[in-house]
Parts: C-alpha cells; structure tokens; sequence
C-alpha cells in the first residue's frame, strides 16, 4: 500500500486564521487537521481560512472536523471559509449538503478576502 504525502500548517495573520492542508484526509490524518484548527481558534481567530486546494480526498472523519471547527467558530461569533477546487470533495459537500453551511470558494486568496471583510464589518 502506498503511503500519501500530508501535510498541514496552520497561522494566525492579521486575526485571521489561515490552516493549509494537502494530502488526504482520513482517519489516519483528521487530528493533525483538528490540532491545527484548535490552534489558529486559540490564538483567537475566529475567522478561519481552510485551504483544502491540494487535498484530494476526503473522508466522513475529515469532514467531522471540519464541522466541529466550524461550530466552535460560530459559537463565539466566527466563521470559516473554505476553499477546495477538486471536483470529488465538491461533490462530497453537495451530497451531504454541507455546502449549504460552509462558505466555500475556490481559491485561497477570495477565501482570505471574505474572511478579512466579515473580520472588518
């Protein structure tokens, strides 16, 4: 079995957090995810840009995360932006009906320019 690069930076500009992640997401790899949201939440975003443009798949754990994350934000007034471009997680969102409650774009920067608008207003 091959194994799949992952990896996932996470950081806090302008109270803005930014977590970019590329790989996978699965059971294997969703608490490097989740530790990288908690930590830009921690810092005190609670504006949160989710990279998800190389990531080619994702799994029901990922998208727990995501959802979790997602929650926690908007408990204190937050929100997040995610930005993913590959046609199998778009239609992941459609299915579940997730893209009716995430924010989704499809870059990384127009995901930081609605973050830093609603971090503004």
């Amino acid at each position: 079995m091959a194994t799949v690069d992952f990896s996932v930076v996470a950081d806090v500009a302008d109270g803005i957090g930014v977590v970019t992640a590329s790989g996978e997401i699965d059971v294997a790899t969703a608490e490097p995810l989740r530790q990288a949201l908690i930590s830009v939440e921690q810092e005190g975003a609670t504006q949160v840009v989710v990279d998800l443009t190389e990531v080619e798949f994702l799994d029901s754990t990922g998208l727990g995360v995501l959802v979790g994350s997602l929650r926690r934000l908007r408990d204190v007034g937050g929100d997040m932006y995610v930005a993913m471009t590959h046609p199998h997680l778009l239609k992941v969102m459609r299915v579940t009906n997730l893209d009716r409650v995430f924010r989704i774009v499809d870059t990384a920067d127009r995901a930081r320019d609605e973050a830093r608008a609603a971090a503004e207003a």
